[in-house]
């Protein structure tokens, strides 16, 4: 497995894409009222993007036809924008992928749409304070997969499950690189596999799901739902790793 280490210069090449990308998701997180439909939000991203003079790097990446993926209420992962209007009590989740000079960046939120029940704000928490919690432990020479059964943990503590199948990523001259980093741990020694170490770029998107982490493919090829049906959430961010620790990238 060859995980690049990435130059300081090539760093800020990465946080500068990165940025635009939490400026998309922030834009996109106050203006996700009632009545606002997905396509409207998906190209009120693109129009940010494209003025920044970047790329939305997941249009066409793989075939998939927008700039944002919208996963709506049960769709967890992928969702492809459509007419539907929001309304008061949807959880939406925007992904969120951009090109500069080469570079990618890529982060996602979700968000309560109006009021959203009490059961639904802690699925969405999950999704935050797991992406938190990662960050916040990681530290140079600990193992990807420690990580991994760290965000396990963490989640199963806050009485979810792991979404199955999916995972992170490392980031860098391609959106997809080296290593996939899951948010489970299958295994009986995380101490096991490739090490964290200054200068490595990559993504954590905690994916969460109620009662059933197996994932279901819908008919679009596209949309990714729990096999329990439930409505599910998706938090993510880029981080480099600097000083033995973890630094956020896809921030304002």
């Amino acid at each position: 497995m060859a995980i690049a280490l990435r130059k300081p210069q090539e760093i800020e090449k990465l946080r500068e894409a990165n940025r635009i990308v939490a400026e998309a998701l922030e834009l996109l997180r106050s203006a996700c009222k009632p009545g606002m439909t997905l396509k409207e939000l998906d190209k009120m991203a693109e129009d940010h993007i494209v003025s920044r003079g970047a790329r939305p790097s997941f249009k066409g990446l793989y075939g998939f036809p927008n700039a944002v993926c919208t996963s709506l209420n049960e769709v967890i992962i992928h969702g492809i924008p459509s007419d539907y209007a929001l309304k008061s009590g949807d959880v939406i989740g925007f992904d969120i992928g951009t090109e500069l000079d080469g570079w990618y960046g890529d982060a996602a939120i979700s968000v309560a749409v109006g009021e959203v029940s009490e059961d639904d704000q802690k699925l969405i928490d999950c999704a935050h304070d797991t992406l938190m919690h990662a960050i916040t432990n990681i530290k140079s020479g600990m193992r990807f997969k420690e990580l991994s059964a760290l965000m396990q943990d963490f989640i199963l503590e806050q009485g979810f499950v792991p979404l199955r199948n999916f995972c992170g990523h490392g980031i860098g001259k391609k959106p997809h690189e080296e290593p996939e980093i899951p948010n489970y741990f299958d295994g009986s020694n995380p101490k096991q596999g490739p090490k964290i170490k200054n200068g490595m770029v990559f993504c954590l998107e905690p994916m969460i799901c109620q009662k059933d982490g197996t994932a279901k493919i819908l008919d679009n090829k596209w949309d990714v739902v729990s096999a329990d049906g439930l409505r599910g959430s998706h938090y993510e961010h880029t981080v480099a790793i600097i000083n033995d620790k973890a630094e956020i990238l896809s921030v304002v």
